[in-house]
């Protein structure tokens, strides 16, 4: 049974590199959290310092170590900048073996495919090294962008789930997207 740790593997893609977020990235990845139009649809508020980015480092540093959850930093291999990060939110692997995932990229970076790879190397680990059988990822419904990439990569949309998560704003509704290995593994046939 996949055991994190606090310790998270390198990934690589063609244009990616991926591996644990640090207490030095803070500087970097505040630049990608406090972008408006990067948190627009996420659960967090825009972040106002450094620390803030810090504090948020921290705290999923400690729940990779609880196995509660884990985020690799984005970096773009040509420039050796981190652009993003993304992760699993949360896994079970008992009974369900399901895992959800989250990302965001800076707002200078969409549309050129680096999103793509980097969820596809954490669907590879995900089905591969952590043995899960579903992988989710919840949507705001308003964030087109999301649902598209989740589309492209066989996720399938099964519904809204009514005043999922609370936020500064009141409570949103979420979708629910999944991709099944069955489905993950026909797919690289």
């Amino acid at each position: 049974m996949y055991r994190c740790s606090g310790h998270l593997p390198e990934l690589h893609t063609e244009r990616l590199w991926l591996r644990k977020l640090r207490k030095q990235d803070s500087a970097a990845i505040f630049q990608v959290w406090s972008d408006p139009a990067v948190t627009k649809y996420m659960n967090i508020e825009s972040m106002h310092s450094k620390e803030d980015a810090e504090e948020m480092i921290e705290l999923l540093d400690e729940c990779s170590q609880n196995e509660e959850g884990f985020r690799f930093a984005i970096i773009e291999k040509s420039s050796g900048k981190i652009i993003g990060s993304c992760g699993f939110n949360n896994w079970q692997l008992e009974g369900a073996f399901r895992g959800e995932i989250g990302y965001e990229l800076a707002s200078s970076h969409w549309r050129q495919g680096f999103m793509t790879e980097a969820v596809t190397a954490m669907l590879n680990f995900g089905f591969t090294t952590m043995e899960l059988n579903r992988i989710e990822a919840l949507v705001d419904p308003r964030n087109d962008a999301s649902a598209k990439l989740l589309s492209s990569l066989s996720f399938t949309c099964e519904g809204i789930l009514r005043q999922l998560q609370y936020t500064s704003t009141g409570y949103k509704d979420m979708q629910m997207h999944s991709l099944l290995f069955e489905e993950w593994k026909y797919l690289r046939k």
